[in-house]
């Protein structure tokens, strides 16, 4: 689009609908300045869960929205490989203490979590970001970032040696996460990287060296540090990976809801505090995922993975449409009859993108003088839904009026071209119609036009629902059912041995 459209998207932090992007972003000013977006990426510790890829794939959806709505994005998505989770697995006994042989070590753990992760995302089809700054190699940020804190007196050393930010010292500590710091106990302070939701306490900096704990130098960083061998605390990693890659201020920060405290709360006043400025413009938060109306969990057997749904048979693009089809910020119920469903929808985008190029091939073209007249008139419908589908993006990414114009676009010109005199510029439009929705969407229908997923069973048991028909002398019945084999790409033969098929 030449001219970029504005949004109205819902910021977690003021609790009401923002114009997007914000006037003093950038990006509204010249418009091949990207618009700046930070996301929380994957815990190392182990293979990524369906609920983790909840909000990877509503963090891709936003980026498609604004690029199909005509702006540039700069997405940035840290990849934590140094926290309370990643030690304990990489070393669980604790038993060494050379830091070099444990950073080492802590290395070999996350990698193949790291490698595990690209691999699901490109099965899910979620475009890779710009960046993804890993913590183990941004700690000179994170140990300049601690400076500057400490210089500025919002820093204390603890007893141990670790660092800590006092937070009632900070004014707008609470407001993202609706926190009565009142209730705060002086002088508490916490090391654990998570802790329970609205236990607010001073959170930790950077943690002294410890027995079986990777560690960093902060002087080889900043020579004058006064930060003591130690690593990072979890919360002061992303301010330094996004201040690194985005600047101070961002356009859009978004993550979980489960993230919004402590942790995007610690973020920004340890962000603030340091650099003087706003440090997000905009927040978005995605709900949670629930499976089968129960909170996932391994003890109770509905913890997924995505190579647990692929080994049940099921396909990551039917997952994809599934994870996406509820509103970002609603509550999102993972059930089976649900990915069943959005298989069969897939499925159906499937059917219908390739009867649009078998029916192009063969459809009447329009003479020069009778371009964009005549025919069925699919054009104005084509436009309307162009329109309907960018509304419901700028409408806070209101996926379910989005889906609603993608279908609508599929069950009338699937009627249309059943009355026939569709023309062929038509069937092209509608064709670059959907794979347009689809660059949003990212089910890669493009990519599997053309290509035949149909399941032998399911033909056999159409082709003898079909038999019966014509010995039942249901003619309908069985022309009926010989089209919608034929709408998927199946041709029958006749034969005096029976039905025979293939695919086109």
């Amino acid at each position: 689009m030449s001219n970029p459209e504005t949004l109205s998207l819902y910021d977690t932090l003021t609790r009401s609908y923002k114009e997007f992007p914000p006037q003093d972003s950038p990006a509204r000013t010249n418009p091949d300045e990207p618009i700046s977006y930070y996301t929380c990426g994957p815990t190392v510790y182990d293979s990524a869960h369906i609920g983790n890829f909840r909000a990877y794939i509503f963090e891709d959806q936003v980026v498609r929205a604004l690029e199909y709505l005509g702006w540039k994005v700069k997405q940035v998505m840290n990849i934590t490989d140094v926290d309370d989770k990643t030690i304990k697995g990489a070393n669980p006994t604790g038993a060494d203490n050379e830091p070099r042989i444990l950073r080492e070590r802590l290395d070999a753990y996350t990698a193949p979590y790291i490698e595990a992760f690209f691999a699901d995302i490109d099965k899910l089809n979620i475009r890779r970001a710009a960046v993804y700054p890993r913590a183990t190699r941004t700690i000179g940020a994170m140990v300049l970032l601690v400076g500057r804190l400490i210089e500025k007196g919002f820093a204390y050393r603890g007893e141990d040696g670790s660092w800590y930010f006092p937070i009632r010292q900070f004014p707008g500590y609470g407001w993202l996460s609706g926190l009565d710091l009142e209730q705060v106990s002086v002088g508490a302070r916490v090391d654990s990287d998570e802790y329970d939701k609205l236990d607010a306490r001073d959170f930790v900096l950077w943690k002294t060296r410890r027995p079986g704990e990777p560690s960093w130098d902060p002087t080889e960083y900043d020579a004058a540090s006064p930060l003591p061998p130690g690593r990072p605390g979890w919360h002061l990693e992303c301010s330094a990976m996004s201040g690194r890659h985005l600047g101070e201020t961002l356009d859009m920060h978004s993550g979980g809801h489960d993230n919004i405290f402590p942790h995007h709360e610690n973020e920004i006043a340890q962000s603030e505090a340091a650099n003087g400025t706003t440090f997000v413009r905009h927040w978005l938060h995605c709900g949670y995922l629930l499976v089968e109306n129960q909170k996932m969990s391994k003890s109770l057997g509905n913890f997924f993975t995505l190579q647990n749904l692929l080994d049940r048979g099921h396909e990551a693009l039917a997952v994809r449409l599934l994870l996406l089809s509820t509103h970002y910020r609603k509550p999102l119920n993972f059930t089976f009859d649900g990915l069943r469903g959005a298989e069969a929808n897939l499925k159906r985008l499937r059917e219908f993108l390739r009867r649009l190029e078998r029916e192009e091939a063969s459809a009447p073209v329009a003479p020069d003088e009778e371009l964009g007249l005549g025919g069925t008139g699919a054009g104005p419908l084509l436009s309307k839904l162009k329109d309907d589908f960018a509304a419901a993006l700028r409408d806070d990414l209101n996926i379910s009026k989005a889906l609603a114009a993608v279908f609508e676009l599929v069950g009338t010109l699937n009627r249309l071209l059943d009355g026939g005199g569709v023309r062929r510029e038509e069937i092209a439009a509608a064709r670059k119609t959907l794979l347009g929705f689809d660059e949003v969407l990212g089910l890669r229908l493009g990519e599997n036009a053309g290509k035949a997923t149909i399941e032998p069973a399911w033909v056999e048991e159409r082709l003898a629902a079909r038999q019966q028909a014509r010995r039942e002398r249901d003619f309908a019945r069985a022309d009926a059912l010989r089209d919608e084999l034929a709408a998927a790409g199946v041709v029958v033969e006749d034969t005096p041995e029976g039905p025979r098929w293939h695919v086109e």
